[in-house]
């Protein structure tokens, strides 16, 4: 089984490396940073249902249904407003301005030090949770394959990240578009086909399996009894409205793609679609996690793995035609991959357009140099991080990167919704300080709530982050 799987893994890495090198050719700094912005909608929303469903969600989705139900599609619904706020308030912004890094906006706005502030934000936040993404599928595929070759772990996330970095060294935006459009395609046609084995292994038809959803206590949707419960659906609401705006529409990974676009409309268009895509693609893994429980149950499995385990057990132990193991490490190598590849793409183009300044301070053929360099300085970065995560990570992984986010993305949320709403001055040099207190009186404030008023803030910790950094600036 692990050599079929290691060999479905080469082949795909071939033909992506293959269609990096294709689409990346004669790729300039225009290419590597906004894809000259050339890219036609229906590319870039194809390629978006790819890159907003990372490894995280193709394991953990599915692994959480025991804990948390269908809660996750309060802030699915979330998502679709803050999607609708992204395409129609801050695409038209980002358009007019014909900015190449977003914070440049801050620049503009505040000066220096916001933009400072703003772009070292992202870029602690990026790393961080690009390595606990990349941390998490290199621990699964170390458990189901490269334990049984005696690959050291430090080994396989050396690998992993030098693939990465060599299949979008290349091109940038104008290659991951494409890459991504092949690894939307294949995670959506795995997601698909691990539904249709899991019901044949069920022995039930169609119809039963929608029956026998709807009806177990897993497929709980909405959550309007407990208001201190973290699953309170105002909260996930209101968190997954807040966390979209900040970790897609203010987050230059996410932006880049959307910003390829041929024109604002486009972009608007391609974010709409995005937004009912991804709908379904989540429900269709939730739907996916109740099948897997019921499966366990069925075929007494070992049901005290944790959530993030459950998926890649049933698939590589769980007596399924070895297909469902290919269809598995397919999906999460082409969601990992284009989740991983976008990211260090943006990292390398804010921290070159950003903290260094390139394009002010260097003419093209320097610029191309520095990109380089940089390129293979965050890849690195990366890699060390996920050893720190190894070490220390001890949670659901999905909840670990929002409580991360929460965090990180705060400020940046906050300055961009004072500069968007008001048209107030700020000390610019106080700036830093501002970013740094906010967070540091969010986790205060969280603290405080759950051990004095036994009131759990969940995922719209961001929002407090946020108002504490425009209380700030004020």
């Amino acid at each position: 089984m692990s050599t079929v799987i290691l060999i479905t893994l080469l082949c795909y890495v071939l033909v992506l490396f293959s269609l990096a090198y294709i689409s990346g050719r004669r790729a300039d700094n225009s290419a590597f940073f906004i894809g000259s912005r050339k890219t036609s909608w229906f590319m870039a929303a194809f390629a978006m249902i790819g890159a907003a469903m990372s490894g995280v969600t193709f394991i953990s989705v599915p692994g959480s249904v025991a804990t948390d139900s269908f809660s996750y599609m309060q802030m699915v619904i979330g998502f679709t407003v803050g999607q609708f706020i992204v395409a129609f308030l801050l695409v038209p912004l980002f358009y007019r301005l014909k900015v190449i890094s977003l914070y440049e906006y801050l620049d503009s706005r505040f000066g220096t030090g916001a933009y400072k502030v703003g772009a070292w934000f992202f870029f602690i936040s990026k790393v961080t949770l690009s390595a606990l993404k990349l941390y998490l599928v290199c621990a699964i595929m170390q458990w189901i394959v490269f334990d049984d070759f005696g690959f050291p772990f430090w080994a396989n996330i050396s690998c992993t990240v030098a693939l990465v970095w060599l299949y979008t060294c290349r091109g940038g935006v104008k290659s991951l578009i494409w890459t991504d459009a092949l690894q939307s395609l294949c995670l959506v046609g795995s997601l698909v086909l691990c539904v249709i084995y899991m019901v044949k292994g069920l022995d039930i038809s169609f119809l039963d399996m929608t029956r026998e959803v709807g009806e177990s206590p897993m497929s709980q949707i909405f959550f309007f009894e407990d208001s201190s419960s973290r699953l309170y659906f105002w909260k996930m609401f209101f968190g997954g409205v807040f966390i979209l705006i900040a970790m897609t529409g203010l987050d230059q990974d996410m932006m880049q793609r959307n910003l390829s676009c041929r024109s604002v409309r486009d972009s608007q268009v391609n974010i709409v679609i995005t937004a009912i895509c991804q709908i379904f693609v989540i429900l269709l893994f939730l739907t996916l996690g109740v099948l897997l429980y019921k499966y366990m149950d069925y075929n007494n499995l070992d049901m005290s793995l944790k959530g993030d385990q459950i998926f890649a057990h049933v698939a590589v132990n769980g007596a399924l035609p070895t297909v469902v193991s290919i269809l598995f490490v397919l999906g999460l190598v082409s969601s990992t991959y284009s989740a991983a590849g976008a990211s260090l793409t943006a990292l390398t183009t804010s921290f070159t357009v950003d903290i260094m300044e390139g394009r002010k301070r260097f003419d093209d053929k320097t610029l191309t140099y520095i990109r380089h360099l940089v390129h293979f300085a965050i890849a690195i970065t990366i890699g060390l991080v996920i050893f720190i995560f190894d070490h220390y990570a001890n949670d659901s992984v999905l909840n670990l990167l929002f409580r991360v986010a929460s965090y990180t993305y705060g400020p940046i949320l906050g300055m961009f919704a004072f500069g968007i709403f008001t048209r107030i001055e700020i000390r610019d040099r106080w700036m830093p300080i501002v970013a740094i207190v906010a967070p540091i009186l969010s986790g205060a404030l969280q603290y405080g709530a759950k051990h004095y008023f036994a009131y759990e803030i969940g995922y719209e910790l961001l929002v407090y982050n946020a108002l504490f950094t425009i209380f700030g600036m004020l």
